[in-house]
């Protein structure tokens, strides 16, 4: 078994990114600028925001938050959106989720501009990667395929099984494990929740993504010997062992199904380190205007 090591790879990427942001730099007189909406006051939101804005500091990125309460009307946050749609300055902007129940999240991503949508959602970048075309992958998804790159796994004809089909994640990945690039060229098994064979289905996996959102619902007795897995897990539950008061846990029983892996993600430690990383390798296409 060998762990793919989300903190190697992903510091081993951002140093290229922080030599290319520099050489940007140079060249246009300004940073790469990432812009980040925040609503309300949600732990793991706000964890996962700070880290954006400080991997932003590192590879020599410019990074703004705007902050709102819960409160805030959806008309309000839509105006901002337009706001630095607008502002000739800003190279991607993101919206964290989740919203309040009052904003209607579709709205929110569909009023980001696609050239500026750098965490992938929008459905103009779903569309042109559905049709190979140049785009923003989503940013877990693109982190995955980065990783799978940087290990030298060649998926060629391997059966990939995906499990979760949430539009972040499941859907957009059975799609880039599908087409005819490497990573890619697999026979593809999207599965989820409802799927009534979803063992039997596991079982045949070459490779398995698991995106499901539930703590170590992958078990050894799904996985057979040698299979590549991918846990896109991160399941959050409160703890004394740790100095944060939570503790992390993955889709994938960790402890009992790295023995029979061939590679195996960690978590933490793993793919979350590297959707980072493709949301920076984003921002910086936007801002050289590499896709549109």
């Amino acid at each position: 078994m060998q762990l793919l090591d989300g903190k190697y790879v992903s510091e081993k990427v951002k140093v290229q990114i922080a030599e290319e942001a520099a050489q940007f730099l140079s060249e246009t007189g300004r940073k790469p600028h990432l812009v980040a909406i925040l609503v309300g006051n949600d732990g793991g939101s706000e964890t996962y925001v700070a880290s954006k804005m400080k991997n932003c500091e590192k590879v020599g990125f410019k990074s703004s938050l705007y902050r709102y309460d819960s409160t805030v009307t959806e008309a309000e946050l839509l105006d901002k959106v337009r706001e630095i749609n607008a502002d000739d300055d800003v190279d991607g902007l993101i919206v964290q989720l989740p919203l309040p129940k009052h904003i209607d999240p579709e709205k929110v991503t569909e009023a980001i501009d696609p050239k500026k949508d750098v965490d992938g959602f929008h459905p103009i970048n779903l569309g042109r990667m559905m049709r190979n075309l140049p785009c923003y992958i989503p940013a877990t998804p693109y982190g995955i395929l980065l990783m799978l790159q940087a290990y030298d796994i060649d998926t060629t004809g391997m059966h990939c099984v995906v499990v979760g089909r949430s539009n972040i994640v499941g859907s957009p990945m059975s799609v880039l494990m599908a087409r005819n690039a490497n990573p890619g060229n697999c026979t593809v098994t999207l599965t989820h929740s409802k799927t009534k064979d979803l063992k039997e289905q596991v079982l045949q996996a070459d490779i398995i993504i698991a995106a499901i959102g539930k703590k170590n619902f992958i078990t050894a007795d799904m996985v057979k010997p040698g299979a590549i897995v991918i846990d896109v897990g991160i399941n959050r539950e409160t703890s004394t062992e740790t100095k944060s008061g939570y503790k992390l846990y993955g889709d994938v029983d960790f402890e009992n199904v790295a023995p029979k892996s061939s590679y195996i993600t960690p978590v933490p430690g793993g793919v979350g380190l590297m959707t980072i990383v493709g949301l920076l390798k984003n921002t910086l296409a936007s801002a050289r205007k590499e896709i549109y």
